[in-house]
């Protein structure tokens, strides 16, 4: 048995989503670490780090959220988390970027790898394609984590590299 389990469930998106499946999980005895939920299309996906206060196995885990209404048609994984709980020093947002134009092929790798020559980390990102009357748009929003010394350098080489792709972008520190 672990004492920590990483669960991970895709499964059609509604009102009160999260609110169900924390709330069992709750009620289960078990603390949230770590969790993230975002729409996907007209789905949805909720990934936790769960810290249970008795022992729990992923299978019995997996068992007892399967109960709830919302989840009969979900992909649910319970597994083992074998990584440290506490986040490294690449896991301090400084700064976050918004991106917003034209949606196209290699967008988000073009974007991506300028962080990587910087050594910046990406802590969160979420992307959309919006579709509207006027074509389909793309829009980034990341938490990132760029070193001291490099930021300045790094937003100006993403804000020229989302200018060649004609996007628009916005970016601002973070001092939390």
């Amino acid at each position: 048995m672990s004492t920590t389990l990483l669960v991970s469930i895709v499964c059609a998106d509604r009102a009160g989503l999260v609110s169900e499946i924390s709330a069992k999980l709750f009620d289960l005895g078990i603390n949230l670490g770590d969790m993230t939920f975002n729409i996907l299309g007209t789905g949805a996906e909720f990934t936790a780090i769960c810290e249970p206060s008795t022992p729990v196995s992923a299978q019995e885990l997996k068992e007892h959220l399967s109960t709830l209404d919302s989840l009969q048609e979900a992909d649910i994984k319970v597994s083992d988390f074998t990584w440290s709980l506490t986040h490294g020093a690449n896991a301090k947002v400084t700064h976050r970027i918004v991106l917003r134009g034209q949606d196209q092929p290699g967008l988000v790798t073009r974007l991506t790898e300028v962080l990587v020559e910087y050594e910046a980390n990406i802590v969160t990102m979420k992307a959309d394609k919006l579709v509207n009357l006027e074509g389909d748009e793309y829009l980034i929003q990341m938490a990132v984590s760029i070193p001291e010394q490099r930021a300045e350098a790094c937003l100006a080489s993403i804000n020229n590299t989302a200018s060649l792709m004609q996007m628009q972008s916005y970016s601002e520190a973070v001092n939390l």
